[in-house]
């Protein structure tokens, strides 16, 4: 009798799920595109991931990007905004109201550009490490 050995129980996972690369998949979702293709769009709406690609057909809808992007906005914008401030305030004296219009826009704009792409780059980290069924075939 043939001894039973892990692999016949489980299968070979090594062939079940791929090898997926994690710079190019974090780019497509920065870009707000399918991180499986980088053809398809990602989003449906300004922060709403599709729950397919309509190109490739990869089922996106297993993301949980949660809180992650907007503590990431936050952690950048912050440390960007906050030396210039500094500096601007030290070296030029501008009036404050000016400082605040000037600092208020910057901050609002650059949170508005960064929220949906960092998103797009959480949904694609998760993708390719196979986090949260994407690695399940559907």
């Amino acid at each position: 009798m043939r001894d039973i050995m892990p692999d016949d129980i489980i299968g070979d996972t090594t062939t079940a799920t791929a090898e997926r690369a994690l710079w190019p998949a974090i780019r497509r979702g920065f870009r707000r595109k399918c991180p499986s293709c980088g053809a398809g769009p990602l989003m449906c709406s300004y922060l709403k991931v599709r729950d397919r690609c309509t190109v490739c057909r990869e089922v996106l809808n297993h993301h949980r990007a949660d809180d992650g992007p907007a503590y990431l906005t936050i952690l950048i914008v912050g440390h960007l905004m906050a030396p210039l401030l500094l500096i601007s305030f030290t070296t030029f004296r501008p009036d404050p109201l000016v400082l605040f219009t000037i600092f208020a826009i910057g901050c609002v704009t650059l949170s508005l550009y960064l929220l949906p792409r960092l998103k797009g780059a959480i949904v694609g980290f998760q993708w390719a490490r196979l986090m949260h069924g994407f690695g399940s075939d559907d």
